[in-house]
């Protein structure tokens, strides 16, 4: 389960006892804070001994360190001064929780001789802590230690007391209120997607965005007999094949001036793509539970903004359909109407993902009128092909659009590579039976993916994040050792913080 940490902030501390986490800069010879005073000076011998360097995101582990009323002590790098960035301190957070997992008391000496360390750098350590600390292991039965046992035998997470000390504690403590917020949309994207399929069904993970409500998000859940009398048979013919019935979760959260224009955010939520008739491989198939990463990260971004208390008007909307290959699938050659009249002719049943997203972006254009649409999806192998797990690929109609969010894509770590559209792409999806066809075949997979979505955005400014690489089984990193990584929950809210707030 998850370690927990309840995070407070001071301006100064005494130690009885407990660890301490202190900062130092690279060429440094001594760390802030509480060492400084020690006169056998234990940090800078220690670090003399283990070579110590201060360089970023390393550590320096000290054991009941000899006069000081720490019991343990991690001296971690900053790197060179004046290198640090925003993500810089999400880092150092994580690299911290990560060090003290086994901690019960931990005080945090956060400031660093020449470095900037303000109100929101000590929230982005504090929110970097947050991040690192999710695990998802609630269905292991057995645990490293007895504590753990007993904790999971009585439902409850371990907690550690953090007091983090920092010349701007009340300013900071403000600023955590929103990084508290970010972490429970990012785990809780995380935890969605890692949920196993037998868990989470399309009627479960509408029960998931209802519960949403609680932050003051407005949901409502379209059943299939209302999806039906909308005409929306694109998604209806992915869900067809399986005995769950499907699902559309609308969402709205009002945190903008009444009567203006919102903006939303589309998420494919395919909860298990068997691949339907056109059956995948067997091998790997079990990833499949995260194919709705996309209507995960939407779930996570209203959660982040209804927390934080978002000063927008932002629509969320999640198509949650199982892909299941039974006697009432569709199949290749099969011909649907979907929801903005326009026909399709079923190639593969395997791009199922596109259908889904018509409908959902049709009906949100057409009710809502939003200033821009932004989908999220796991929607193509092409875009791991072509960017591997390192970005994520956009699309875009529009060069604002696309030109924000690559920038807070960098601002967040969640980069993005903007990928081309085009006429000469779009004639590979025409099709001789119907208005176009579900599949371009193996060429530009994600492009003709993306030109195929297209067709139902109108002139509205629209982006497409082909996801698939990035939001599950992605590397790794000080912030992240889940299989389920959240991606786009950040990037998303950055956005809406930068360029959409008033």
């Amino acid at each position: 389960m998850s370690t927990l940490f309840d995070i407070a902030f001071a301006k100064s501390a005494s130690l009885d006892g407990g660890l301490v986490v202190q900062l130092k800069l690279s060429g440094d010879t001594k760390a802030a804070g509480a060492a400084e005073a020690d006169p056998a000076d234990i940090v800078t011998r220690a670090a003399g001994i283990a070579k110590f360097k201060g360089k970023a995101f390393s550590t320096l582990d000290i054991l009941a360190p000899e006069g000081s009323a720490a019991d343990r002590l991690v001296v971690i790098g900053l790197g060179k001064a004046g290198s640090m960035e925003a993500l810089d301190w999400l880092k150092v957070g994580g690299t911290a929780a990560a060090a003290v997992k086994s901690a019960e008391k931990l005080t945090v000496f956060l400031d660093a001789p020449g470095a900037s360390v303000g109100a929101a750098e000590a929230a982005g350590f504090a929110l970097g802590m947050l991040l690192r600390a999710y695990s998802f292991d609630q269905y292991k039965t057995k645990k490293k230690d007895d504590d753990e046992k007993d904790n999971q035998k009585n439902g409850k997470e371990k907690t550690v007391k953090v007091t983090i000390v920092t010349a701007e504690a009340a300013s900071a403590k403000k600023a955590f209120a929103e990084s508290e917020a970010i972490a429970g949309g990012v785990n809780l994207a995380r935890e969605l997607v890692n949920l196993p399929p037998n868990i989470l069904g399309p009627v479960e993970f509408a029960d998931k965005a209802k519960a949403l409500e609680t932050l003051g998000v407005e949901v409502e859940i379209l059943t299939e007999t209302e999806m039906t009398t909308l005409g929306m048979g694109a998604l209806l013919g992915v869900a067809q094949g399986s005995v769950r019935p499907p699902r559309l979760a609308v969402m709205q959260w009002k945190g903008g001036k009444a009567g203006e224009q919102p903006i939303a955010f589309i998420g494919k939520g395919v909860v298990f793509d068997t691949g339907g008739i056109s059956i995948k491989p067997g091998a790997g198939m079990e990833d499949m539970k995260g194919d709705m990463g996309g209507a995960a990260a939407v779930a996570g971004l209203m959660h982040a903004l209804a927390a934080r208390k978002a000063k927008a008007n932002v629509i969320g909307i999640l198509g949650l359909v199982e892909n299941m290959p039974d006697g009432n699938a569709q199949r290749p050659g099969d011909i649907v109407t979907s929801m903005s009249g326009q026909t399709i002719e079923i190639i593969n049943t395997d791009a199922e993902g596109r259908l889904v997203l018509a409908d959902a972006l049709y009906y949100c254009n057409e009710r809502f009128k939003p200033r821009f649409m932004i989908n999220l999806a796991t929607l193509t192998g092409a875009i791991v092909v072509a960017l591997g797990n390192i970005h994520a690929g956009l699309f875009s109609n529009d060069d604002t659009l696309a030109t924000e969010l690559a920038g807070v894509g960098e601002v967040t770590g969640e980069k993005l590579w903007r990928m081309p559209l085009g006429k000469e792409y779009d004639k590979l999806i025409d099709s001789r039976f119907a208005d176009m066809k579900n599949s371009g075949g193996r060429q530009a997979g994600s492009i003709t993916a993306a030109q195929f979505l297209k067709r139902y955005v109108g002139d509205t400014p629209w982006a497409h994040l082909d996801i698939a690489a990035t939001a599950l089984n992605s590397p790794s990193n000080e912030i992240n050792q889940s299989w389920g990584s959240g991606f786009g929950v950040r990037l998303l809210d950055e956005l809406v913080r930068a360029h959409y707030e008033g």
